[in-house]
């Protein structure tokens, strides 16, 4: 959102690492790897012992350098937490967390906070924006680094080339302007700001997620399940204006209150030290309804 234009680093992603990354003892427990199916378009999946200053730099996973604050280093911003991997991660990847703090101030955008990853190879007219893509995603909750559920949070996207709007929009917490939502759930929103799906947010197990983007059709459809469970259709493929072409990001925006003018102004309170936990990122193609589960 509020973006200016970057070149976008082009380096090939969903193989082999371009270069290899420093590594540390993994962290993440190991059991049995869950197949993906389709063949990967986007992969943003961490091998095991990645050390976070790989990600400082020209990297085939993410674009080093959106979306931060303009003195922050990613090894500064990402870190790896003690947890079990996530459905898709088990047998070889680890999971990663995002977080944000006073400094994380992008652009002099002021009103928000923020932390977001692009997938190194993603552009704004690129392969991502046509046919059917599906992103999927797997959070868990840092009980140290908690969210502030009276904010809005846009944690999961996909964003117009022009940045003038989303596509879909992953949230958490108080909806600015919308009375009737949960600010205890995940929502997924359509590009009119509407819900077309939500969970309570738990606190205690992994929550997986994709959606389906069809170009052609112009719909979106939802996929869930919790912990280790196999993904499932949550609703059907729903209308939505899919036009605009543009990226995906994945990390933290918390929007401030008090103000209509979230990008530069509104309260955020000090000392902030928030986390999101994330796994099993990756954009699949989707072409003849295939759809990792």
């Amino acid at each position: 959102m509020h973006r200016n234009s970057l070149l976008t680093v082009l380096f090939s992603a969903g193989t082999a690492l371009a270069t290899q990354p420093p590594v540390r003892p993994a962290v993440a427990a190991s059991r049995s790897a869950c197949v993906i199916k389709c063949p990967i378009i986007f992969d943003g999946r961490v091998p095991n012992g990645t050390a976070m200053t790989y990600f400082d730099t020209s990297n085939s996973l993410f674009n080093p350098d959106y979306v931060k604050g303009a003195n922050l280093k990613w090894s500064q911003i990402l870190q790896v937490p003690s947890v079990t991997a996530s459905r898709f991660d088990a047998g070889g990847y680890e999971p990663l967390e995002v977080t944000i703090s006073d400094a994380s101030i992008f652009n002099n955008q002021t009103g928000f906070r923020r932390a977001g990853l692009q997938f190194s190879s993603d552009s704004p007219t690129g392969p991502g924006n046509s046919g059917m893509k599906t992103i999927h995603w797997s959070v868990k909750q840092d009980p140290a680094k908690p969210m502030n559920l009276s904010h809005e949070y846009l944690n999961v996207w996909h964003e117009t080339s022009d940045y003038s709007a989303d596509q879909f929009m992953f949230e958490a917490g108080t909806i600015i302007g919308s009375s009737g939502s949960v600010k205890d759930n995940w929502k997924i929103l359509n590009r009119n700001s509407q819900s077309i799906w939500s969970t309570p947010i738990d606190s205690t197990q992994w929550q997986n997620f994709a959606v389906t983007m069809d170009y052609n059709k112009n719909t979106l459809q939802v996929y869930y399940s919790a912990g280790t469970a196999a993904l499932t259709a949550v609703t059907s493929a729903v209308s939505n204006d899919n036009s605009g072409n543009g990226q995906f990001q994945m990390g933290i925006l918390k929007k401030p209150t008090g103000t209509s003018d979230v990008v530069n102004s509104g309260y955020q309170e000090g000392g902030m030290h928030e986390g999101q936990i994330y796994g099993g990122l990756f954009v699949e193609d989707s072409a003849n309804g295939c759809i990792s589960t």
